[in-house]
């Protein structure tokens, strides 16, 4: 039986647990540092992610695991975390997400119901990409990157480590976009991101250069 441990018993934790019983993973626990949490949808939540490494020894639950957690900072300090206490992170593909040709996904990355990945693109370890998502041909996202619903990177666009994409924001072609920074909700962004910071708008411009989701 294919077993799976998640870490973050949030809304988007009950849709990674969908994508991984769809992917056949037939037992799925949840741990979460909020100790009152006892379920996350019909799924127990049986610890914090503190208890992994004794629950995997103790009570002989799976080494494998995911990081259902949004905020990048935290979902890259998590997955490094328990890789170090021996957790091996795994990938999760929806059944109905369209993966192409000689496209490469890194451990612990999420490919969403309805996500488009073209040829040729490379993701990242710990990237998020949500539903009904697309990311064209011949991309780079590094790792901890988050493509929102809806959002679409148009071809050869290089997305820095742990970048947010925006809901329902589109990337033109042959842009890059640095590290750490926010696209905002419906940003249209038609030029290179080299600072970071937040940007919105049609064209995307700068909001502000806090970036609280990565301290």
């Amino acid at each position: 039986m294919r077993r799976l441990v998640i870490i973050g018993a949030s809304g988007h934790g009950r849709v990674a647990a969908d994508v991984a019983r769809r992917r056949g993973y037939r037992e799925i626990v949840f741990l979460d540092d909020n100790r009152e949490l006892r379920n996350c949808g019909k799924y127990p939540v049986i610890g914090t992610a503190a208890d992994f490494r004794r629950l995997v020894d103790e009570m002989r639950i799976p080494s494998e695991f995911f990081v259902a957690v949004g905020n990048a900072g935290i979902r890259e300090a998590l997955q490094k975390k328990l890789e170090y206490a021996g957790g091996t992170p795994v990938t999760l593909v929806h059944p109905d997400a369209v993966i192409g040709d000689e496209v490469r996904i890194g451990a612990g990355s999420v490919m969403m119901a309805g996500a488009v990945i073209n040829p040729g693109t490379v993701i990242g370890g710990g990237c998020i990409i949500n539903t009904s998502s697309s990311v064209d041909h011949d991309c780079m996202l590094g790792d901890y990157v988050h493509i929102a619903v809806g959002a679409h990177v148009a071809g050869n666009v290089v997305i820095g480590n742990a970048a947010w994409i925006g809901a329902g924001a589109t990337i033109s072609n042959n842009l890059r976009i640095c590290d750490r920074c926010v696209i905002g909700a419906g940003a249209v962004v038609v030029s290179d991101i080299r600072k970071r910071g937040k940007y919105v708008g049609i064209p995307a411009k700068i909001m502000s250069r806090d970036c609280p989701e990565f301290r």
